[in-house]
């Protein structure tokens, strides 16, 4: 911790509204901060969930409740519990890397000018793939920039002194881009700053408020006319118009695309939404709209030929399309011998892979410190990279050039207790009939707090070459929970599968990444499980 006798409080306020299964580890980045003295309060809005409870959990967390007002009346809670001479917002699902307070508060020190500090993060998505976002800001234009875009982007990654909150609020009117409001209000009066410094881990889920296109549109839009009677000369004007423009493309897009990957559905309010700034596009899903409600008909249902059924379902015109008995069309499927033996790699990739890398993106953040990989590292530095300190590559053989750990997991006596801060063991597991051994080798090794990110195969081809010699297991989301909780405690377990029928035939068949649809990929079956995956905190 970095800290002195004069050192100054950072109010932490973390909104929550029904993400409790989210809020242990957004308060555990607070917690991991290099900066003390800090303070966290988790305003509950009226959850129906567990956040009571997880907030409980934490003795050092002052917890608020409030009945469900909206995020900005929950900020606004926040500070009026607050008592820190610089604030920062983190929503509940999100993550605060380990030395964001202290870079902020000192730029805040350096220059007692500005009202706040904001700077990049890490975008993670719904793929749980991890996107920096970094950018270099002129600040002196950051009104103007502004009112272009929304450059800060991520809440978490702004500190506010404490005078701008006897100035400003939030606005309880807007249903979103509250903060956005908050930031074009501020800069028009007092200077801001922005750096390219990675401070926060954005998390999208699907249930996101930006995952909404016509709500933030209309949010947004009602923001920046707001600051029409502000404008002092004709340079603002115009970057308020390109704001405007930039905004109505963006979240048309973004709702084109939404539309896309869910099977042209679309609610009546963003059908308007489309058919205002797009109406070539909402006039293909009126047709398909129109299409799909006659061939459902049960008249008209009975009566097209199949062979019309099959094509209107390609087109995405007929969602419940399944072909007769006897009239499976396998095409190229229609074998008994994979397309390759090498489960996909040397068609592009394989697909266990891809679920694989999904899984340590999802827990990149628990990959840090001393961390401990099988056979090679690569998994360590590409998710853990500036977390992690020490790199340790461990392999039963000694003729293993990365080497830097010859043991053998199933009984490794000469690895001392509590060594590592994560433990990588991806893909390995089914190769040892004793895997039990390796589980409780693992764990006495773990540092108390440290995590055991594991993943092994469910539905899956044997190995054609030599390690087939060695494949033991293929494993279940059930026996996994089981097999990890005769050790680690139940509660700090979580277990996950990955995989459908799509994926889990194309796997099978050696079917390589690119010769699949992402979206196809990331439906998840809980019945056809092709990896299981697991996060285990000693």
């Amino acid at each position: 911790m970095i800290s002195s006798p004069d050192s100054l409080l950072v109010s932490v306020v973390i909104p929550c509204f029904n993400h409790g299964k989210f809020l242990a580890e957004s308060i555990n980045s607070v917690l991991d901060q290099t900066y003390s003295p800090i303070e966290i309060i988790v305003v509950n809005d009226g959850s129906t969930d567990n956040t009571k409870e997880v907030a409980g959990a934490f003795p050092m967390v002052k917890y608020v409740y409030q009945e469900n007002q909206g995020l900005s009346a929950a900020r606004n809670a926040g500070i009026k519990n607050s008592e820190g001479e610089f604030l920062v917002f983190l929503d509940a699902d999100d993550l605060l890397l380990k030395d964001a307070i202290d870079f902020n508060q000192r730029l805040l020190l350096d220059d007692i000018s500005l009202a706040f500090v904001s700077g990049g993060y890490n975008l993670e998505t719904a793929d749980y793939e991890i996107i920096p976002k970094q950018r270099i800001i002129d600040t002196n234009n950051a009104y103007l920039l502004l009112l272009e875009r929304n450059y800060i982007e991520m809440h978490g990654t702004v500190m506010y002194r404490r005078w701008v909150f006897e100035e400003f609020l939030f606005d309880t009117s807007l249903k979103a881009c509250e903060d956005y409001d908050l930031y074009l209000k501020i800069a028009r009066n007092h200077p801001v700053a922005h750096h390219s410094k990675i401070l926060t881990v954005y998390r999208m889920h699907g249930n996101n408020m930006s995952g909404n296109p016509k709500l933030m549109l209309d949010s947004v839009l009602e923001v920046l006319r707001r600051q029409k009677k502000v404008l002092k000369s004709k340079e603002e004007a115009e970057s308020l118009k390109r704001g405007i423009e930039f905004f109505e493309k963006y979240y048309v897009n973004k709702l084109i695309k939404k539309v896309k990957t869910s099977g042209n559905s679309v609610d009546k309010p963003s059908l308007r939404m489309l058919w205002k700034y797009n109406k070539k596009f909402s006039v293909k899903i009126f047709i398909r709209k129109i299409i799909n409600r006659i061939i459902t008909i049960p008249w008209v249902e009975d009566n097209v030929p199949d062979s019309l059924k099959k094509r209107f379902f390609r087109l995405g015109f007929y969602k419940n399309y399944f072909p007769p008995v006897t009239k499976v069309d396998f095409g190229d499927l229609y074998r008994v011998k994979p397309f390759s033996k090498e489960f996909g790699d040397d068609r592009g990739g394989a697909i266990d892979r891809y679920y694989v890398e999904k899984f340590l993106a999802k827990n990149s953040q628990s990959i840090y410190g001393k961390v401990l990989e099988v056979a090679d590292n690569a998994y360590t530095l590409g998710f853990g990279r500036e977390k992690v300190t020490f790199s340790e590559i461990l392999d039963i053989e000694s003729n293993n050039p990365k080497a830097t750990l010859v043991a053998d997991l199933r009984n490794a006596p000469h690895i001392p207790n509590d060594t590592y801060d994560c433990i990588i063991l991806t893909q390995m597991l089914h190769f040892v009939y004793e895997y039990q051994d390796v589980i409780n080798t693992c764990y006495r090794i773990l540092k108390p707090g440290g995590i055991l990110l594991l993943t092994v195969p469910g539905i899956s081809p044997i190995d054609y070459d030599d390690w087939e010699h060695y494949w033991h297991w293929s494993f279940t989301k059930r026996v996994i929970e089981k097999i990890l909780s005769e050790i680690f405690d139940k509660n700090k377990i979580e277990v996950s599968s990955y995989g459908n029928v799509f994926s889990a035939a194309s796997f099978l068949f050696g079917v390589g990444l690119p010769e699949v649809k992402k979206d196809m990929l990331d439906y998840n079956d809980p019945h056809v499980q092709v990896i299981v995956s697991a996060k285990a905190k000693k």
